[in-house]
């Protein structure tokens, strides 16, 4: 299932989401060269977070690995940065185009509740958790971590609390057939969030995975704590107030 659009219409711009959207394409343009090979595996090596250099646990002139060849040196004196950097990196088109497109359905919603400032604080400390929690579950990793999937995680963590009801319009492929259907929101993100509590088991018992499956959990719940603490009640009131968008007959 993959989220189309959701009825929950906006009663301001979403000025910050828009910003976001912006740095990261401006980040995967300026320094990942549009995922070419060796831009894409420096700027990894550079600004991705690496839970072993970010504990002080990888050896100073010890490369590291980065995709199936790439060796690079890692700038330990600038790893603290890299909870903060890695947000706005990405491994692929894939990843940067999947992420973009669920902080602008989720995003534009959690930042009219909350205002601009807030919303702000609310997705850099929910990409913060999300590195935390990643962190946690493999410290000695010396595998760059990279996205804005964390902090997306919190949006839609927040979304879930603030806006449970709201029907989300999904694109369900199954074999041949491609349909749409729309669903609450609480059930869409509760599904997302048992896939990554799913996807995270192996790494506690020593697998490797591909995807930061922990940072997703980790977002999502500071997203649910989060949320209420700065959602603005008279934004959300105001909100909820505005007329629900019409379904669109697409297919």
């Amino acid at each position: 299932m993959f989220p189309l659009y959701d009825e929950n219409p906006s009663v301001r711009t979403p000025w910050v989401t828009i910003a976001l959207i912006a740095l990261n394409l401006m980040a995967w343009v300026g320094l990942q060269g549009f995922g070419a090979q060796r831009d894409l595996a420096e700027s990894v090596c550079r600004f991705g977070l690496i839970p072993a250099a970010l504990l002080g646990d990888l050896p100073a002139g010890v490369p590291i690995t980065v995709g199936s060849q790439y060796l690079c040196m890692p700038p330990l004196d600038t790893a603290w940065l890299t909870p903060l950097t890695s947000m706005f990196m990405h491994g692929s088109w894939l990843h940067i185009v999947g992420n973009l497109w669920f902080l602008w359905v989720f995003g534009d919603n959690v930042e009219d509740a909350m205002g601009a400032k807030r919303f702000l604080a609310f997705y850099l400390l929910g990409g913060l958790a999300a590195a935390a929690a990643q962190t946690s579950t493999d410290p000695g990793s010396a595998v760059p971590m990279v996205g804005a999937s964390g902090a997306i995680g919190a949006v839609m963590g927040g979304y879930a609390v603030l806006y449970p009801k709201a029907r989300v319009q999904m694109l369900v492929v199954l074999g041949f057939l491609i349909t749409r259907i729309g669903v609450p929101a609480v059930f869409m993100l509760g599904y997302w969030f048992f896939l990554q509590l799913l996807g995270g088991l192996p790494s506690l018992s020593g697998g490797q995975a591909g995807v930061a499956f922990w940072a997703h959990v980790g977002g999502f719940i500071a997203g649910l704590v989060l949320a209420p603490l700065l959602a603005r009640k008279g934004y959300v009131q105001q909100h909820l107030e505005q007329p629900r968008r019409q379904t669109r007959q697409w297919f």
